[in-house]
């Protein structure tokens, strides 16, 4: 059985349940190719420091998350923004 991620969606609902403004969360495809995706969450300035956390943790936390849910499939690249 083979489950179909909306990415974009997926990365975007993260960030959402992490941040203060969560109507400001964007995420863009930025590049597509057959290897990879690459996605760009923009959050709010006041925001940026959840979303990266102390030493980057959280960024790295949503990283590994992407990665897992492409097991498999398309290598997905976060770039925080």
């Amino acid at each position: 059985m083979h489950i179909m991620v909306d990415y974009k969606e997926a990365l975007a609902n993260i960030a959402r349940a992490i941040v203060d403004k969560p109507e400001e969360v964007r995420v863009t495809e930025k590049e597509n190719t057959s290897a990879a995706i690459t996605l760009e969450l923009s959050v709010a300035p006041d925001d940026m420091g959840k979303v990266i956390g102390k030493h980057g943790r959280i960024a790295q936390a949503i990283r590994q998350i992407m990665r897992t849910a492409s097991a498999g499939g398309k290598r997905i690249i976060v770039d925080i923004r």
